[in-house]
C-alpha cells in the first residue's frame, strides 16, 4: 500500500536505528489512548490506526475521521507492547494533529462561506509541507473541502510567471490546447480583459487572483452581462482569511482556494496517556 511506504518512511524518519530510550522498558502489554485537548474535527485517525498497525499494535478509533471531538474526549485506544507504543507515538500523534488542524479550519471555512453561497467549494493549493502532500489533501477531504491538484500532471493551471513568458492570455491558453489536449486548463487572471480572453479562448476555468471583493464582483459580473458566466468555472485565491471569507464567497464564484490551511495550519492539541 502506498500509504504504508509512507508511514514507515515517517517512523524510520524519527525512530532512526532504534528506539534506545523506550528499549530499557519491561517487554510487556499495555494500553494507551490518544486524547483531545481541545475542540477539534478530527482527521488522521484512520492514518494513525494503520501505524499503529505496522508495529504490531491495535488501535480502537473511538472518534472517526469527519467527526467533531471536545476538550478531553478519547479519540482512540491502542494496545500493544509499550516499547512499540511508545516509539511510535510521536510520529502518530505529529500526523494526527496536524491532519486535525487542517481539518479544522477548513470546515471553519466551509461553514462561514457557505453561510452566502451555498454551492462555493473551499479548496487547497500545493502548499503543502514536503513529503506530507496526500495527507495535507485527505485532511482537507475529511472536511468537505476541494482538494484541487495533487500534482502538476493533473491539469494546465497557467499562472503569471508562465504568462511573463508567453507574452498574453490567448497565446497560453492555445499552446495548453495544444500541447495538453485533453487536460482541463485553468488561467489566473488580474483583469477582466484577461478574463475574457482566457473564457473565450477556451479555459475551462478562470482564477481570479489577489484581488479585493469589490472587484472580483466586478469582473463577475461584466462576465455576466456578456452572457459567458455558465461558460466558464470562476476560482478566488489571495489574501483571504477567516475576517474577508464572507465578502468574497457572496460573489457568484465557484472555488475559494486557501494556501493557508495547509502552509500555515495550527496543529491541534492532541497527547497519548498510557492507562494504568
Amino acid at each position: 500500500m502506498k500509504i504504508d511506504k509512507l508511514l514507515l518512511n515517517f517512523l524510520e524518519e524519527d525512530i532512526g536505528k532504534g528506539d534506545i530510550t523506550s528499549n530499557i522498558l519491561p517487554d510487556i502489554n499495555i494500553s494507551a489512548s490518544i486524547i483531545a485537548r481541545e475542540d477539534a474535527l478530527i482527521a488522521g485517525a484512520d492514518v494513525c490506526k494503520r501505524l499503529f498497525a505496522l508495529v504490531d499494535c491495535s488501535a480502537d478509533v473511538l472518534i472517526k475521521d469527519g467527526s467533531y471531538a471536545s476538550k478531553d474526549d478519547v479519540v482512540m485506544e491502542i494496545n500493544g507492547k509499550a516499547r512499540s507504543i511508545l516509539s511510535a507515538e510521536r510520529t502518530a500523534l505529529n500526523l494526527m494533529m496536524r491532519m486535525s488542524g487542517i481539518a479544522t479550519i477548513t470546515r471553519r471555512y466551509i461553514e462561514i462561506a457557505k453561510s452566502v453561497n451555498d454551492k462555493v467549494m473551499i479548496s487547497g493549493t500545493r502548499k503543502t509541507a514536503p513529503g506530507l502532500r496526500y495527507l495535507d489533501k485527505k485532511a482537507i477531504e475529511i472536511a468537505d473541502g476541494y482538494t484541487h491538484r495533487y500534482s502538476l500532471d493533473e491539469m494546465v493551471l497557467i499562472k503569471d510567471n508562465h504568462l511573463a513568458i508567453l507574452g498574453s492570455v490567448r497565446d497560453a491558453v492555445r499552446l495548453a490546447k495544444k500541447y495538453a489536449y485533453g487536460y482541463k486548463i485553468e488561467v489566473e487572471v488580474e483583469s477582466l480583459k484577461d478574463a475574457i480572453d482566457a473564457i473565450e479562448e477556451g479555459a475551462d476555468m478562470i482564477m481570479l487572483d489577489n484581488l479585493k471583493p469589490d472587484e472580483v464582483y466586478e469582473i463577475v459580473e461584466a462576465i455576466k452581462k456578456k452572457g459567458i458566466r455558465d461558460e466558464i468555472k470562476i476560482e478566488i485565491s489571495g489574501g483571504i482569511n477567516l475576517t474577508n471569507i464572507r465578502d468574497y464567497a457572496k460573489a457568484d464564484i465557484d472555488i475559494i482556494s486557501i494556501g493557508s490551511i495547509t502552509h500555515s495550519v495550527k496543529a491541534i492539541d492532541l497527547s497519548l496517556e498510557i492507562n494504568l
